[in-house]
């Protein structure tokens, strides 16, 4: 004979920070196709931007908004432009204020941006050029690298004692592509 029960085990409540997503969706999309044709090489400018908005913090819930700009051509002339804003709706629970941050503006993207990548890789593709193959995006790296930015700032900003205002949540744009106004929380 055993020592087993007939009872189901009970599912067990999470210990640590959840996060779900509850929606994702195309907030914003402009393609722009002037029809110029180019016989050198373009170059292809791209820039990403994160924002956490939130939209219901006592049940947790933020909406992240990743944005996409690509333009391919030359200095004078486009080949085509995108504009992409890919927005998903995220809940989270049990996380401290730093952990939500990291969440928010690393886990979030990274779910979203295989999604956004295909869009823009279609569009071209829809616009009569060869897709456009997004490499994947460290956002780990990013935030690391505008968390230091906004730790520089801050210490070249103080004066008098005074501690400069903290921003809750860094702007994680592309340095090297002019970047946005992101991180508000």
């Amino acid at each position: 004979m055993s020592d087993t029960s007939d009872a189901a085990p009970q599912p067990q409540q999470p210990t640590g920070p959840s996060l779900r997503v509850l929606n994702q969706y195309i907030k914003d999309l402009s393609f722009e196709n002037p029809g110029a044709r180019v016989n050198e090489q373009p170059n292809v400018d791209l820039g990403i931007d994160v924002q956490a908005i939130p939209q219901n913090q006592s049940e947790g819930v933020y909406e992240v908004v990743l944005k996409m700009n690509a333009r391919a051509g030359t200095q004078d002339t486009a080949l085509f432009l995108i504009e992409l804003q890919y927005a998903g709706l995220f809940q989270l629970r049990g996380a401290s204020q730093a952990d939500m941050e990291a969440m928010l503006l690393i886990e979030c993207p990274r779910m979203l941006f295989p999604f956004a990548r295909r869009i823009v890789a279609d569009l071209t593709q829809e616009g009569g050029f060869p897709a456009l193959r997004i490499d994947p995006v460290d956002f780990t790296a990013l935030y690391r690298q505008q968390r230091q930015q906004g730790t520089a700032a801050q210490a070249a900003g103080q004066t008098g004692g005074e501690a400069a205002p903290q921003q809750p949540m860094p702007d994680t744009s592309t340095p090297e592509n002019g970047g946005g106004t992101g991180g508000q929380v």
